[in-house]
């Protein structure tokens, strides 16, 4: 028996009908559509994440306010007068200075403050007052302002310890002051922010001058 010679035939689909290039063209475009909207997605979540860390930053950053600082700048003293008798019962001291007092402001808004008391101590008994006018320290900024301060030791009743002091040729002061004021982020949010300075300063009374100050 003669065999058969097969004859080979293209696979058809298994639908029975063969894939047109129309529709290859509308898969190729549906999967580039697909491949568009991940990458769009990605897109717009990377932008989110973006976003989120600007906010954040300019929240920890700009929206953080702080209290301002106050603190001495420089003292000019005017006039120094002491007496420091053998005894030391008759100790007493009469001077004038001007004092430049600075609000540093590290806020990103301006902060306006009050007038406000600036007190001088001897041994723990006041001797003088000078008063910081009210003013305005723009953002980042230092505001600078000039005091005149008189101090005496009238208000003193035991001057034993003055007199020993002076004796040495020193004069010890304490100083303490509190600014208060608000932070303006914006002209928007107002904060209630102060500055509080306590100074030592030490008096030379052979060159008239400040030898030594520290404050806190």
């Amino acid at each position: 028996m003669a065999e058969k010679t097969q004859q080979g035939y293209p696979l058809a689909p298994a639908n029975g009908y063969p894939r047109s290039d129309e529709e290859a063209a509308s898969i190729q475009a549906m999967e580039l559509k697909r491949k568009k909207r991940i990458k769009w997605a990605v897109y717009i979540a990377a932008f989110a994440v973006f976003q989120t860390i600007i906010i954040l930053v300019f929240a920890l950053t700009f929206m953080r306010i702080r209290n301002p600082k106050v603190r001495f700048g420089t003292i000019d003293i005017q006039s120094f007068q002491t007496t420091s008798p053998t005894g030391a019962s008759q100790a007493s001291f009469d001077m004038r200075f001007i004092a430049q007092v600075t609000v540093k402001n590290t806020n990103f808004g301006h902060y306006k403050f009050d007038n406000s008391t600036m007190k001088f101590l001897y041994d723990g008994v006041e001797v003088g007052q000078a008063i910081i006018p009210k003013a305005r320290a723009r953002a980042r900024s230092t505001k600078k302002l000039d005091v005149t301060v008189e101090l005496k030791s009238n208000g003193l009743t035991n001057t034993s310890t003055l007199g020993t002091e002076l004796s040495s040729n020193v004069l010890t002061l304490y100083s303490q002051a509190k600014v208060t004021g608000k932070v303006e982020l914006m002209k928007v949010m107002k904060r209630k922010k102060s500055a509080e300075m306590k100074c030592t300063l030490v008096f030379s009374l052979q060159t008239k001058t400040v030898q030594q100050l520290k404050c806190k």
